[in-house]
């Protein structure tokens, strides 16, 4: 089978298309025929051992993925050969078949593309976890997105509306703004690239709270990170909570009279441990995603598909910080 390996550290132009042996289901696990392999942040840094899980080399990046079941281990019950299913990896996606453990996998319901299916668990999962348990979102509250056109972004604009906040959505050009808005964004404000001088950063500040209305935010999501951080803090209100998802713009430096100032919390957000230390609570979490998925409140948004041997493009396109929504690379 091909394969798109990270043999060295390096960027996507590093990454090596080859071809390696089946993989072979062992005890509860899954052969899977990847389909689709959605592409999120972590695999621009996973190939360069900036992430926080440095696997064995030679590996693929790729860490949500959906597929056909082309064979069952012992033992791995409620999966028959054909089944359609969406997994979340950590890596290894980037290949034409994968191991799944059929415990952790999920069905694809019949009415939904497998590009769709892989872009939704990663960024919808991380995102309620975010709103509901580390930020208390309530309804009827201002919720300030930054990076709101990226894959979490969007999702945070869905969800936030599904739960009854005020969606703030901060994006980076018109394009992004009109996926925010069709996202259901409230108000919409286009900001400047960084870095930031400080009349820049000051005006910044000024263009969030402006947004956000004269008591401020009560939440703010930030994938972001960078200059755009301490901004989106000064546009808290009350008690305000920051939520930390990412830092593709940079890891920001906080001055903490801020926090104290506006009697304001900063929160990090880390699901993969999240699931990991609490599988029912991920799991009630995954079956609102599901339902809302149903509904319709929410609807992943592939922008771009890349084929398997242009896979490196998709991360670079995503490295560039230039994704509207989820990138999906097709097997």
């Amino acid at each position: 089978m091909k394969a798109l390996l990270s043999r060295e550290p390096g960027g996507p132009d590093t990454l090596e298309l080859a071809e390696i042996d089946d993989p072979v289901p062992g005890p509860g696990q899954l052969l899977v025929r990847v389909k689709a392999c959605a592409i999120n942040y972590p695999d621009v840094l996973i190939i360069e051992d900036k992430y926080q899980f440095k696997p064995p080399r030679p590996f693929a990046p790729g860490g949500e993925i959906a597929g056909i079941v082309e064979q069952t281990g012992d033992g791995a019950t409620g999966w028959t050969v054909g089944d359609r299913l969406i997994a979340m990896l950590g890596h290894g996606g980037l290949a034409e078949k994968v191991l799944v453990a059929a415990a952790s996998a999920l069905p694809l319901p019949p009415e939904r593309g497998f590009e769709e299916g892989s872009a939704l668990i990663l960024t919808y999962a991380t995102t309620i976890h975010a709103l509901l348990d580390r930020g208390r979102l309530k309804e009827g509250e201002t919720l300030l997105v930054l990076g709101a056109a990226g894959g979490v972004g969007l999702a945070a604009v869905e969800l936030g509306k599904a739960f009854g906040a005020r969606v703030v959505a901060a994006v980076s050009s018109e394009e992004k703004a009109e996926a925010a808005r069709e996202a259901g964004a409230d108000h919409v404000l286009i900001y400047p690239r960084g870095p930031f001088d400080k009349d820049g950063a000051r005006a910044l500040a000024a263009a969030f709270k402006e947004a956000c209305g004269p008591d401020g935010a009560d939440l703010v999501y930030d994938p972001v990170g960078g200059d755009y951080t301490e901004a989106a803090v000064r546009a808290l209100g009350w008690e305000g909570r920051l939520l930390v998802i990412g830092f593709p713009a940079g890891i920001p430096r906080l001055p903490l009279n801020l926090v104290l100032l506006k009697s304001c919390d900063v929160r990090g957000v880390f699901w993969g441990a999240f699931a990991a230390r609490d599988p029912q609570a991920n799991a009630a979490h995954v079956k609102t995603l599901f339902r809302l998925w149903a509904e319709g409140v929410i609807a992943p948004k592939v922008s771009r598909t890349w084929p398997l041997e242009r896979g490196a493009e998709a991360i670079a396109h995503m490295a560039a910080r230039q994704a509207v929504g989820k990138l999906v690379v097709t097997m």
